[in-house]
C-alpha cells in the first residue's frame, strides 16, 4: 500500500514554479527545489517522477495562473485599443515594480526559450505556442479597434507589438528601465493607430 500524499500539490507546484522561473530549468537542482518546497527528493519524484515532470506542472501552472489571465484581458475587451493600453500597461507595471530580487522577473516561458528550449522540442512547442496565443490575442484586439483595417496590416501590427512585448520581458531580467521604454513605444504605438 503506498504512501497518502501529506502536501498540497498547487503550492509546491508554485513554489517550484518561482524557483525554475528565477534559474532556470537547467541551473535549479533538486536541492533548490527541496528547499523551496519543503519536501524532500523522493516525494518529488513520487509525484511529479522527474525534475522535468515538475517543471512541465510549473510551467502548466504559469500559462493558467499567470500568462491566460493576462491574455484574457483581450480577449474580453469591447474595445481593442483599450483592452491592449490595458495588457501593455499592465505587464509596464509588474516589471517596473518588481523588486529586485523577485524570482518573478522576465517570463518563465521566455526565460525558458533564452536557455533549454532550443534543445528541447516539447518545451519549444509550449513557448511558441504562447507566442502564437499572444499574437492571436493581440491581433483579435486590433481587429476589434478597427474592424476596417487590411489583414495584413493587421497582422503585421500585431506581430510587431507581440515583438515588443516579448522584448520588454526578456529585457526585464538584466535591464528594467528598458524593459519600461519598450513597453513605452508599444503604449505610443497604439495611440498611432
Amino acid at each position: 500500500m503506498g504512501r497518502t500524499q501529506e502536501f498540497d500539490t498547487v503550492a509546491v507546484v508554485q513554489a517550484a514554479r518561482d524557483v525554475f522561473w528565477d534559474r532556470g530549468f537547467e541551473a535549479t537542482s533538486l536541492a533548490h527545489l527541496e528547499e523551496a518546497t519543503g519536501l524532500r527528493r523522493s516525494s518529488l519524484y513520487h509525484a511529479f517522477e522527474s525534475k522535468r515532470g515538475l517543471f512541465d506542472a510549473a510551467v502548466q501552472d504559469y500559462l493558467d495562473t499567470v500568462i491566460r489571465p493576462r491574455l484574457a484581458i483581450l480577449a474580453h475587451a469591447t474595445d481593442g485599443r483599450a483592452g491592449l493600453a490595458v495588457y501593455f500597461a499592465g505587464v509596464q507595471t509588474v516589471i517596473a515594480t518588481l523588486p529586485d530580487d523577485s524570482p518573478r522577473r522576465g517570463c518563465l516561458l521566455l526565460n525558458s526559450a533564452a536557455g533549454f528550449a532550443g534543445h528541447d522540442d516539447a518545451l519549444r512547442q509550449v513557448v511558441d505556442g504562447y507566442r502564437a496565443e499572444l499574437t492571436g490575442a493581440v491581433s483579435d484586439a486590433l481587429a476589434l479597434s478597427r474592424p476596417d483595417a487590411d489583414t495584413e496590416e493587421l497582422a503585421a501590427e500585431a506581430r510587431l507589438l507581440t515583438s515588443l512585448s516579448v522584448s520588454a520581458l526578456l529585457l526585464a531580467r538584466v535591464n528594467r528601465e528598458e524593459a519600461v521604454a519598450i513597453l513605452d513605444v508599444a503604449l505610443a504605438q497604439l495611440d498611432r493607430w
